[in-house]
């Protein structure tokens, strides 16, 4: 394997990796499908011919896609994290990505496909990171009684 080689998570559907992966490109920019790879034969997951793998890229890094069965699912141990530039796109993803409302707490959420997400405003982690423990907590607090985070509530709440 070259040096250079970058890690590149693979995302394991039953047999919606390409339905994903056009969903996924359609709503976060800097997003395309650069290879779709059809099964030579049949094998567990799948027949000859269906799609096997997406390669594509999300935000600007790269990911594949495969439907391998539905051997296993997504859980929230591992998530997706996405900061966002303001408010107004952070509302954009979570009414885009959010399909399981129940789900949503603290920033989380988790996609028709049973993908988690975390969707988080700029300045959302300066705060957490703030010098001030007092700032740090008062935000900390105020985000957990949140499901999708208000960056400006968050703000308002660190320097009360």
């Amino acid at each position: 394997m070259p040096a250079d080689r970058r890690i590149v998570p693979c995302l394991w559907f039953d047999t919606e990796a390409e339905e994903a992966v056009n969903f996924y490109v359609s709503v976060l920019p800097d997003s395309r499908i650069e290879k779709v790879v059809h099964a030579p034969a049949d094998y567990p997951g799948g027949k000859k011919d269906s799609v096997l793998m997406v390669e594509f890229t999300m935000a600007g890094a790269p990911y594949t896609a495969l439907n391998g069965g539905p051997y296993f699912t997504f859980t929230e141990a591992i998530s997706l994290q996405i900061e966002t530039a303001d408010q107004a796109e952070t509302d954009r993803l979570y009414d885009a990505l959010s399909a399981v409302p129940d789900a949503e707490q603290c920033g989380w959420v988790k996609d028709r496909y049973g993908l988690s997400w975390q969707i988080i405003p700029a300045g959302f982690t300066a705060l957490m990171s703030d010098p001030d423990p007092a700032v740090t907590a008062r935000a900390f607090a105020a985000m957990m009684e949140m499901k999708r985070l208000d960056v400006d509530a968050l703000r308002a709440a660190a320097r009360a």
